[in-house]
């Protein structure tokens, strides 16, 4: 399906002497023009009642991503069998109905939590195996290839003869932002099913640089479709009257940083937002951000406090509290290197400009808009640096997000979001709430520590090692002698400080146990054995500080030299040692919330 992109090229592809013509005709005049095939008379109807149609779908579906494919597949649909419309005079209720048809057509295959967005192929991940092909860029052209090379025009039916060529049109103008020769290779590939070996051979190539050129060829062709997409985006926005500024209110409260996890301090922006007075401590721990540890192997990278998934462990976090979320994932699963080591010049907005546009951008921006509208900034990654941060405003006609990270406030233009460091997007919204009571929340984040602490976390694709497990991998680190002194001394001061939350975390939690309305009935031992544990975590922070001294950020020490080595193997050995006398702590509180 060639969605938006169709109805654009209705609307663009014609002069501005018939667009002035056919603007000063009434609606019937274009019908019957239309039907007598005058593409552009029908782009006239287009222009004219989109917005329209487009609002009478998001009615339906609440969602904008969603009623924009229904106007885009009933705006197809009309152009197809405008022919059978009798009353010329009855068109916008007979599209209504299309609209309408489509949008409960589509509301009984998926559900607004799973839609995927695709311009060349609306809810592709919603439809069968054969449509799921489309979602695909590779697939769409290698089926348009087959399908022109398997039919003749003769065999093809009047929709698939149209269906092909209008989407030929549309990728070939998506590939006019190729180099003659990489057009000619990469039509060559994908629409005359030529193999590489054939194609180097008429070029006279080798196959190696075919392959080159094709998988050059195709990011470019991508770039240019994520940027036809954001451009749609914002034009539909445009029509529905969306365009505006928002700016969360007392957002200087929420960009004040209270802990070394960055994800903990947005989760508790975010929180607090939408109207929630649980404290920072609090958060950290029923989020499960107070018990974290991951290391990765060898070299102990700086990511190793970020080693995890986004997309599992937040959400999760979130959950124990009594919220759910969306979010848009884009990530790549590799570490990168340590931003703190890069030249500065590759931080700032002019190497973001030399990146291409992250393809998950359309729809994290249409989240983005959606949260802000309700008042509640967007936990997003990667903003500036390889951090997270807080989108926390935006403003439509500058095309700019108003974000904080690691105490930098700045803006950031909508096409730079997923052009920083990693060139990765993960931006994350809270959606509905659910009411909990304490013991729930409680028993929820002990269950998730536990489980984080015995290795059963969902994988992630960073190599790193978790829970206890994570203090045998640091502590082979430092008997291998490959340490990043940088990344090893980030390592210790984050996770230290998630432990100065845990026992914080606890402590607060045994004092407030049971809340007003709860019974502490069959839980007395509650509180007794949350201070055990924070008892446990105190000790360990001792020998943590004194790491921190022999490993200070950001200098980080020499941690690969013999008597810095062995000090702090022992030093992560007691601690250890302290850690798995706490979790049995928190295993009892864990049996006992159940």
């Amino acid at each position: 399906m060639t969605g938006q992109l169709f109805c654009e090229v209705l609307i663009l592809n014609h002069s501005t002497t018939d667009l002035k013509n056919l603007e000063q005709m009434d609606d019937n005049s274009l019908v019957q023009l239309a039907q007598e095939g005058e593409r552009e008379a029908f782009g006239e109807l287009v222009r004219r009642h989109r917005s329209r149609m487009y609002g009478y779908a998001r009615t339906i579906t609440r969602e904008s991503f969603l009623a924009e494919d229904i106007v885009q597949d009933a705006l197809v649909k009309a152009f197809l069998h405008l022919g059978t419309l009798v009353e010329a005079d009855k068109f916008l209720p007979w599209v209504h109905r299309i609209v309408r048809n489509q949008a409960f057509t589509r509301l009984q295959k998926t559900s607004a939590r799973e839609r995927a967005f695709s311009q060349l192929a609306p809810m592709w991940k919603e439809a069968g195996e054969e449509s799921r092909e489309w979602g695909d860029l590779d697939r769409i052209l290698d089926r348009l290839g087959r399908t022109a090379a398997g039919k003749s025009d003769s065999q093809l039916t009047p929709e698939e003869a149209y269906m092909q060529k209008e989407t030929l049109e549309i990728l070939t103008g998506i590939v006019g932002c190729l180099k003659p020769r990489e057009r000619r290779i990469f039509e060559s590939h994908f629409f005359d099913q030529l193999s590489p070996q054939e194609i180097a051979g008429l070029f006279e190539l080798s196959s190696a640089n075919v392959y080159q050129i094709i998988s050059r060829s195709r990011k470019k062709v991508m770039q240019e479709r994520t940027r036809i997409t954001v451009g749609s985006y914002m034009r539909t926005r445009k029509d529905w009257g969306d365009m505006k500024t928002v700016i969360v209110p007392d957002h200087e409260s929420f960009t004040e940083a209270q802990s070394w996890t960055t994800a903990a301090d947005a989760l508790y922006a975010m929180l607090k937002a939408a109207g929630e007075t649980l404290s920072h401590p609090m958060v950290m721990g029923l989020t499960g951000h107070a018990f974290r540890l991951n290391i990765v192997p060898s070299s102990v990278h700086i990511a190793g406090p970020t080693a995890y998934s986004f997309a599992g462990v937040l959400s999760k976090g979130l959950e124990n509290i009594g919220y759910q979320s969306s979010y848009v994932d884009g990530m790549s699963g590799t570490l990168g290197t340590n931003a703190n080591l890069l030249d500065p010049a590759l931080l700032g907005k002019e190497a973001m400009a030399k990146r291409g546009i992250n393809q998950a951008l359309p729809e994290a921006l249409d989240l983005i808009h959606r949260s802000l509208d309700r008042g509640i900034p967007v936990l997003a990654w990667d903003l500036f640096l390889p951090e997270f941060g807080l989108i926390y405003g935006y403003d439509d006609e500058r095309h700019l997000l108003h974000a904080y990270e690691c105490g930098k406030k700045d803006t950031l233009e909508y096409d730079n979001l997923g052009r920083s460091v990693k060139e990765e997007i993960f931006v994350l919204a809270l959606a509905d709430s659910a009411g909990t009571t304490f013991k729930q929340r409680l028993g929820r984040a002990m269950n998730m520590i536990v489980d984080h602490y015995d290795g059963r976390e969902q994988d992630d694709c960073t190599g790193s090692v978790k829970g206890l497990a994570a203090y045998d991998a640091w502590i082979a680190a430092f008997r291998g002698g490959e340490i990043e002194p940088n990344g090893n001394a980030y390592n210790i001061a984050v996770v230290r400080d998630a432990r100065t939350h845990a026992v914080r975390f606890l402590n607060e939690a045994a004092e407030q146990w049971p809340l007003a309305g709860e019974t502490a009935e069959g839980f007395a031992d509650v509180p007794v054995l949350a201070h055990k544990a924070a008892q446990e975590y105190r000790e360990a922070l001792e020998h943590f500080s004194v790491l921190k001294e022999l490993f200070p950020f950001p200098q980080g020490g020499a941690p690969n030299e013999s008597d810095a080595s062995a000090k702090a193997i022992s030093l992560l050995e007691l601690i250890k040692e302290r850690e798995q006398t706490a979790v049995g702590y928190l295993r009892e509180l864990s049996d006992l919330l159940r």
